[in-house]
């Protein structure tokens, strides 16, 4: 079967796969009831050709939708606030969640607080769901991801970034689900390499983490495998020939599966990026991608009896860890990614302030080997000195 055949899927949300499917967007608002859906998406994608397109063939179809560009590469909890305010001015009634992981993050938290007056933190994922006597129901969420790397579409997680507090928490709601995903692999076609790269080990990380997480789940272990066979064979391929559409089909699938893998849990590489990114407002990706060897080493005691199927499904001769490490490192090198954390201008410092939020990141708690706040301080200095 060719991966530039259109598909549609059901699990775990209904999923539209294939070259311009985007263009059946009206159609899906359609459906959905949706007649002003108001677009939310990151500051850097607001003036990308398909963003347009998008809004003609909304508006062609009838309806009346909207645009707020105003999240942040690390959103906040002001950008959502604001984009509350925009959704309601604006009378909308559904949400269009556009973008990489912050602009569908954006969309996904506004559609939480469109129609209700609560604290964005009352739906902090390690609290327990607001009751549904005490929301009002959520907007249809149609989510539409433009890089093949966050894997964020099919569920209403969204990562946020408190200002005052400068930690990022996970905000969501278990009725709010997306009504329908478009996986398009033309709207990631012109994304830069370094983005290409950034973004496709944002998912290997998924994918890896997830899959080590000690707990039974085999549904999510099998789409982490999958999306590792996928990742680890296309991501080169996508950095190198941009234009392979084929390609990018493989790697937006991985990626969508790598992120439906992490309903399991993640580790310790997202808990310390959560919070250098809230504090430095580092790319997550490709501090993710910094992070990896460091905690990998840290947790190879821990996860020895997985590694012989994840280096299988990367297509590797040596099922070791050392094996798997190398491969690992090895394309990080391929891709470019800097070595360091001082690469990425963190400063020399606050590496305790640090540890103490990531502590907290429900990422730490799911990790395979269970972590100090002094062992955490000891990973980050370590991707600070020599990540690699």
């Amino acid at each position: 079967m060719s991966l530039l055949t259109a598909q549609d899927w059901s699990f775990p949300v209904p999923i539209r796969y294939g070259p311009n499917r985007i263009r059946e967007i009206a159609e899906i608002c359609h459906q959905q009831g949706i007649s002003s859906p108001l677009i939310v998406t990151d500051q850097g994608s607001a003036n990308l050709p398909f963003v347009a397109a998008m809004q003609n063939d909304l508006t062609g179809a009838g309806m009346s939708p909207g645009l707020f560009a105003g999240i942040s590469p690390n959103p906040r909890d002001k950008d959502i606030i604001r984009g509350r305010e925009v959704f309601r001015n604006g009378g909308h009634d559904g949400v269009i969640a556009l973008g990489g992981g912050s602009g569908m993050d954006g969309g996904k938290a506004i559609s939480l607080l469109a129609h209700n007056a609560v604290d964005i933190w009352a739906f902090e994922y390690e609290k327990p769901p607001i009751e549904q006597k005490d929301y009002v129901a959520f907007p249809p969420l149609i989510c539409v991801p433009t890089t093949a790397g966050t894997g964020a579409e099919t569920e209403s997680t969204a990562m946020v970034t408190d200002t005052e507090k400068m930690m990022k928490w996970c905000i969501w709601h278990p009725h709010q689900k997306p009504a329908s995903v478009i996986l398009d692999p033309v709207l990631t076609v012109g994304l830069p390499r370094h983005l290409t790269a950034w973004t496709g080990v944002d998912a290997l990380v998924h994918a890896i983490e997830a899959y080590v997480v000690e707990s039974f789940h085999p549904l999510c272990d099998g789409a982490a495998l999958e999306a590792l066979r996928l990742i680890y064979r296309h991501l080169p391929v996508v950095v190198d020939q941009p234009d392979d559409l084929e390609a990018r089909g493989a790697l937006l699938v991985g990626s969508c599966l790598a992120g439906v893998s992490f309903i399991k849990g993640l580790g310790l590489v997202h808990a310390i990026s959560h919070m250098v990114g809230a504090e430095n407002d580092t790319h997550h990706g490709l501090t993710n991608a910094v992070l990896l060897p460091s905690v990998m080493r840290f947790n190879a005691s821990a996860i020895g009896k997985k590694i012989p199927a994840m280096a299988q499904a990367c297509g590797l001769d040596d099922h070791s860890f050392d094996g798997f490490y190398q491969a690992v490192c090895r394309l990080l090198d391929q891709l470019d990614i800097p070595q360091d954390l001082k690469e990425l201008k963190v400063p020399d410092s606050g590496f305790d302030r640090l540890a103490q939020k990531a502590v907290q990141d429900s990422g730490a708690s799911t990790n395979p080997r269970s972590a100090t706040a002094d062992e955490i301080e000891t990973i980050i200095r370590e991707a600070f000195d020599h990540g690699r």
